[in-house]
């Protein structure tokens, strides 16, 4: 069955439908478009979340990049900047394989269905023409027949007419004939142009039009073709990137199956821990006793360093929390950033000094494994002059070997500070000033002192602020006295100068690092060689 033979008399229907259908194609279109704007937004405010969120990886000294919620929260954020990208690529591909393409042949049907119905109106406008042609000659042979048996019925009135004489008769005979004559030819050329509109309208109705609707039906077929096509692959465009979706999915999924959480609160304890120990109880002040007052009250003298601040306020409580204080200084707000990482507490420092000799010794690794390859290089060259100068590596031998020079020094360097930071730095006790008003800690060595020469005139303000923020603590007691059997000059931080023979007061005894801490009479506390000294403990 065909709209050709079925519906040979509806072409009003055909082209309706047939136009129906391309505004059918015309609403998909605009369908999926505004689907593929959803999309695009979507993805956008996807790309924009994600980039609020995603702070970037952090390094390795940030604190927060060793949290397993740290890192699970960074790769959620990058998952779904991935899972906007793949509704980037829906967008795209649904605009270049659905609305462009059906764009694209929506035109090429509508410019062949305007073909076809061009051409049955051209086929329409050939029959109607040579209706009007049979119409003509119909209504001429009409005429000229009427016209021929008027003229008959006079020549035979004036043939019987016995007044009328033989010339008129004559003339009305020929007049009649010729009538007849020309009545004859139009009825032939009224039958001529009947059987060719005949002719022409079988043409018409089972060749011409019949070809058109079938044209058509076939565009009308290939339209619900292409349209069927455009509804799967609306649905495959998305199905195709299902995987990597899941796959983004299964990375956020993963991101939460990686949080540790004992290794979270563990990760805190490394990176806070600072290596102080718990201070000590407050002991009874006995005035009764005349004992000597660690400093005036009534007066602030300005502290040698430090360490003569932890002398001098020993009085002060240690408190867990900090107070907030009512004005803010640069020296209370962040303490002195030091190279050898003396501003952090003992356990802290060690580790960071630990990582920067780890540095060093690769940076080293890398310059030697360079200086051997720039050798193995210059030994080709000597053997092979063909393949090179050898006094073209001469510069780079010579930068190589200065790197090394240097790097050999810092790890040097850094080697003496770690050897010092794990020989006192583990062994001290907080102190009353530990902690400034902020929380921050002081520019403390790992002994727990600062050298002289570090301290700057505003040390007198930090110790007056001390005094605003904490209450009195006692003097730690001696536990015995040592004689000096050698003079030690005290140049490092966190010690004491002595001289041969002088008599110091023991705070707190080796605890088998090789250093004792003393204090003098006059106040002044810091550590010293155990094997300079003769101790006598209190027993």
């Amino acid at each position: 069955m065909d709209w050709g033979t079925e519906l040979w008399d509806q072409y009003d229907i055909i082209e309706k439908h047939t136009q129906s259908g391309l505004e059918l194609v015309e609403k998909y279109v605009k369908f999926v478009k505004e689907r593929t704007e959803i999309e695009q937004n979507y993805a956008k405010q996807l790309r924009n979340l994600s980039k609020k969120y995603n702070l970037k990886r952090s390094g390795k000294d940030e604190p927060d990049s060793r949290f397993s919620s740290y890192q699970s929260f960074l790769d959620v954020v990058n998952e779904m900047n991935d899972y906007a990208g793949q509704r980037e690529l829906i967008a795209e591909n649904l605009m270049m394989n659905i609305c462009i393409d059906l764009t694209k042949y929506l035109q090429e049907l509508k410019q062949e269905r305007k073909t076809y119905l061009m051409e049955a109106k051209r086929a329409q406008q050939s029959l109607e023409s040579t209706y009007k042609q049979l119409d003509s000659s119909k209504k001429r042979f009409e005429r000229e027949w009427r016209e021929a048996e008027r003229t008959a019925q006079y020549a035979e009135k004036a043939d019987q007419d016995l007044n009328a004489t033989k010339a008129d008769v004559e003339k009305a005979k020929q007049q009649a004939h010729m009538r007849s004559h020309v009545a004859e030819e139009c009825k032939n050329d009224y039958a001529a142009q009947l059987q060719k509109y005949n002719k022409e309208q079988n043409q018409f109705y089972f060749n011409e039009m019949p070809l058109i609707f079938n044209k058509l039906q076939d565009l009308d077929e290939r339209r619900v073709r292409k349209l069927a096509r455009g509804y799967i692959l609306f649905s495959d465009t998305e199905r195709h990137v299902m995987p990597i979706i899941g796959k983004c999915l299964e990375g956020i999924t993963k991101a939460g199956t990686n949080v540790n959480d004992r290794n979270d609160t563990m990760v805190v304890i490394e990176q806070n821990k600072s290596g102080f120990e718990r201070p000590g109880d407050v002991e009874f002040e006995d005035y009764s006793q005349g004992i000597n007052r660690t400093s005036s009250e009534s007066s602030l003298g300005t502290p040698k360093g430090p360490m003569d601040i932890l002398g001098r306020n020993r009085s002060k409580n240690f408190w867990l929390f900090s107070k907030k204080s009512k004005r803010f200084t640069p020296e209370k707000i962040m303490p002195t950033v030091t190279e050898d990482f003396a501003h952090l507490p003992p356990e802290q420092r060690r580790k960071r000094l630990q990582q920067k000799l780890e540095e060093i010794c690769r940076e080293l690794q890398k310059e030697v494994d360079q200086s051997e390859a720039l050798g193995k290089m210059k030994d080709v060259y000597e053997k092979n002059p063909q393949m090179g100068d050898p006094a073209s590596l001469a510069s780079q031998i010579s930068q190589t070997s200065q790197n090394m020079e240097r790097l050999t020094g810092e790890r040097v360097k850094y080697e003496t500070w770690l050897a010092e930071a794990l020989g006192r730095g583990e062994t001290l006790h907080y102190k009353s000033h530990t902690f400034n008003n902020n929380g921050a800690h002081d520019a403390l060595s790992p002994d727990g002192a600062h050298s002289d020469e570090s301290i700057p005139d505003a040390s007198q303000a930090i110790y007056a602020e001390f005094d605003d923020d904490f209450e009195d603590e006692e003097l730690t007691a001696p536990i015995g006295k040592c004689t000096a059997m050698y003079s030690f000059p005290g140049a490092s931080e966190g010690t004491i100068s002595m001289q041969e023979g002088e008599v110091l007061a023991v705070v707190e005894e080796d605890k088998g690092d090789g250093w004792t801490r003393v204090r003098r009479n006059d106040g002044d506390e810091g550590y010293i060689p155990t094997s300079y000294v003769s101790i006598n403990l209190k027993k």
